[in-house]
């Protein structure tokens, strides 16, 4: 029998996908759905202090492979966000609930943090990799000291896992490793890949904010590569994310070094099914490679 579970800090995923921060996560009401639809955890839309409303129109646009946006961390704030939390958590029992948090400056991502994990969230992702929202995101990532300072003080703060979401870059190895340094229980690698495009006939970038985000199954080559640097520099587990799109892409995945997936666009190009057709994908390309247990392709790249 095909084994997909996955462990993630006492946590049994069945199978190892999660649903990533950004995609369908705004009420509890579109998170419970998913979660019944054979996802083994659930990553909360990145929330911060006050309400956001986020960049001007348009903020998604489709392109051959994948989807490119500038939404800006629109969110309720995390007083509102109470309420959609305790909901889930109360319909929610046995999936891990990852919150994923945004903030300008140390205190806040404590702040932020505590306050999730006091509403029902298991875990918390740290968004230190956001391409578009200047002041957050990626923005903290970029400052070795500013990134120490907000893993160590939410650490300081909270006793569940924490996980910290990197942007892909050159130096995304050093910055895991970094992050494991200053607390970080786990790596999520990738986000979205800056990127941007224009319109030919009006000759202006598309997006309201100029430069977006890019997901989907064009970026999986840059998300393969961070997580197999990644596993190389640090001894914490590792999420891999990005343009998982098929059980092949997953397992790829876990042969770089991710020890669980999250997955996103994939729900706009193949339906709000797609986790039960990239698990039965997996278990169906393991059945003819006769692997039983899927621990036994984590990280077998590197051999």
């Amino acid at each position: 029998m095909i084994e997909l579970k996955t462990d993630l800090f006492g946590f049994v995923l069945d199978p190892p996908l999660i649903l990533a921060s950004g995609i369908l996560d705004q009420t509890a009401r579109t998170m419970e759905r998913i979660a019944n639809n054979e996802v083994g955890g659930i990553v909360t839309k990145s929330i911060g202090e006050e309400p956001r409303e986020g960049h001007p129109n348009p903020t998604v646009v489709e392109l051959e492979n994948g989807l490119l946006n500038a939404m800006g961390l629109p969110n309720p704030g995390i007083e509102d966000f109470k309420t959609e939390l305790d909901e889930l958590r109360q319909s929610v029992e046995r999936k891990p609930i990852i919150g994923s948090v945004f903030a300008s400056d140390p205190e806040g991502f404590a702040e932020l943090a505590q306050n999730m994990v006091e509403h029902g969230s298991d875990m918390i992702e740290l968004n230190l990799s956001c391409p578009h929202a200047e002041g957050y995101g990626a923005s903290i990532a970029s400052d070795d000291e500013m990134m120490r300072e907000v893993i160590s003080r939410v650490k300081e703060k909270i006793e569940k896992p924490i996980l910290t979401k990197l942007p892909p870059s050159t130096e995304i190895a050093r910055k895991a490793a970094l992050a494991e340094e200053s607390g970080s229980d786990g790596i999520v690698c990738i986000n979205t890949v800056r990127a941007m495009t224009i319109n030919f006939e009006t000759q202006e970038p598309i997006l309201g904010n100029k430069i977006g985000g890019y997901s989907g199954k064009a970026i999986k080559p840059i998300g393969l590569r961070c997580v197999f640097e990644v596993y190389r520099e640090v001894d914490i587990p590792i999420i891999g994310c990005g343009g998982i799109n098929t059980g092949r892409d997953a397992l790829e995945y876990m042969l770089a070094g991710a020890s669980a997936l999250q997955i996103g666009t994939v729900f706009h190009t193949r339906g709000k099914k797609s986790p039960n057709k990239i698990a039965q994908e997996m278990k169906e390309l393991m059945e003819k490679e006769k692997i039983e247990d899927l621990k036994e392709l984590i990280a077998e790249a590197h051999k």
